[in-house]
C-alpha cells in the first residue's frame, strides 16, 4: 500500500456532473480520474433529445451533449476509465476505493453516480429484461418498428419516451397507475397522438404481469381500476422513476437520506471527510442536467479548497492554484 500511487481526486461516475467537475479540477492541474461502470454521459447520453439545456435553442441529442462534455473534460486532462466501484474506505488523509476488486488511493473523492431505472417488480419483468422488457427508448425503440408497444409510467420520462417511440411503433398503450404527472407541455404533445389513435392512455391502471408466449413478450396483464385485463404487445418499456446508485455505500459511514440519496452540506461535502457528492445522487438535487453540471463545478471548487487544506496539513507548500 505504501508505494501505491495516490490520485488527487477520484470521481465515481462519468455523467454530466462528474464531467463538469473534471473540467474544473484538471484546468487547475489537479490529477483527476473518473470511473464509470456504464455509459459515459450517464442518463443524459441515453436521452433522445435534451430541450432545456442552455446554449442549445433547438435542443440537442443526449448522446451528442454527453460526447461534448467528455471531449472537453479529456482536453484538459481528465482520465476516464471503465470500472465499477464497490467500496470507499476512510484511511484518514487518504481514501481507498475498490474498483473492480483493485484498490485505488485518493486524497479526495467525488461521488456523482446518478440514478438507475426503477423496476415495477411484477412477474416477467426481470426474466425478460432485454428480451421484450426495456428501460431505454433511444437504445431499443428501433427494434419495434411497426409493432405494438406498452409503456408503463405517467411522469415526464414516460410521456417523453412514449412520444419518441411513436416514430417506430404502430400503436402504443400507455399504462398509468393513477393520473398523468407529466408537465403540461408534454401532455399537450401527447394528446396529439391520442387524437389520431396512435396512443391509448389507460389511467388508474397498474401492471400485474408481463406475459410471454414462445419465449417472447406477448401481452401485459393489468389491473384497470380493479378489473384485470390483458393488453397485447410486442414489447414493454418501463419508465416509473429512478433509484440512486448508492448501493455500494451501504456499509460505509457516508450518510444517506430515507430515499438512499447522499446527504451533503452547503459545500457538497458528505459525512466522510474528503468525500463530496453532486448531481442526481445527492439529496436535494433537482434532477436536471443543468443543475447537475453546476453542482459539479461547485464540488470541484470545494475539492480544490479541501486539497489546499490537506497539503497545508501534510506540510506540503505546493498547492493547486486557480487559473
Amino acid at each position: 500500500m505504501a508505494d501505491m500511487k495516490v490520485r488527487d481526486v477520484v470521481m465515481i461516475g462519468a455523467g454530466p456532473s462528474a464531467l463538469a467537475a473534471g473540467v474544473y479540477t484538471t484546468r487547475e492541474d489537479i490529477d483527476t480520474v473518473l470511473y464509470e461502470k456504464g455509459v459515459v454521459g450517464g442518463m443524459a447520453a441515453i436521452t433522445d433529445k435534451v430541450d432545456n439545456y442552455p446554449g442549445f435553442p433547438d435542443g440537442v441529442e443526449g448522446m451528442k451533449l454527453a460526447s461534448l462534455f467528455q471531449s472537453q473534460a479529456e482536453r484538459f486532462g481528465a482520465q476516464i476509465e471503465l470500472g465499477e466501484v464497490s467500496e470507499i474506505r476512510d484511511d484518514g488523509d487518504y481514501k481507498t476505493i475498490s474498483v473492480d476488486g483493485q484498490e485505488v488511493r485518493a486524497k479526495a473523492v467525488l461521488i456523482a453516480t446518478g440514478s438507475d431505472y426503477k423496476k415495477t417488480g411484477v412477474p416477467g419483468e426481470a426474466e425478460y429484461f432485454g428480451r421484450g422488457v426495456h428501460y431505454c427508448a433511444t437504445c431499443d425503440g428501433a427494434f419495434y418498428r411497426d409493432r405494438k408497444l406498452v409503456v408503463i409510467g405517467g411522469g415526464n420520462s414516460a410521456v417523453q419516451e412514449t412520444i419518441f417511440l411513436t416514430r417506430f411503433a404502430s400503436h402504443i398503450d400507455l399504462v398509468v397507475r393513477s393520473t398523468l404527472k407529466a408537465s403540461e407541455v408534454l401532455q399537450k404533445e401527447l394528446q396529439k397522438y391520442v387524437e389520431i389513435g396512435h396512443v391509448t392512455v389507460h389511467l388508474g391502471t397498474s401492471p400485474v404481469e408481463m406475459v410471454s408466449t414462445d419465449g417472447k413478450i406477448s401481452s401485459v396483464r393489468v389491473s384497470d381500476n380493479g378489473v384485470e385485463k390483458s393488453i397485447e404487445t410486442d414489447g414493454v418499456f418501463v419508465f416509473v422513476g429512478l433509484l440512486p446508485n448508492t448501493g455500494f455505500l451501504k456499509e460505509s459511514s457516508i450518510e444517506l437520506d430515507e430515499y438512499g440519496l447522499i446527504k451533503t452540506d452547503s459545500k457538497l461535502a458528505t459525512s466522510m471527510k474528503g468525500v463530496f457528492a453532486s448531481g442526481d445522487v445527492r439529496s436535494g438535487a433537482t434532477l436536471q442536467i443543468a443543475s447537475a453540471v453546476g453542482e459539479g463545478a461547485s464540488a470541484a471548487l470545494s475539492i480544490r479548497e479541501y486539497l489546499d487544506g490537506l497539503k497545508h496539513h501534510l506540510g506540503d507548500t505546493e498547492s493547486p492554484q486557480a487559473t
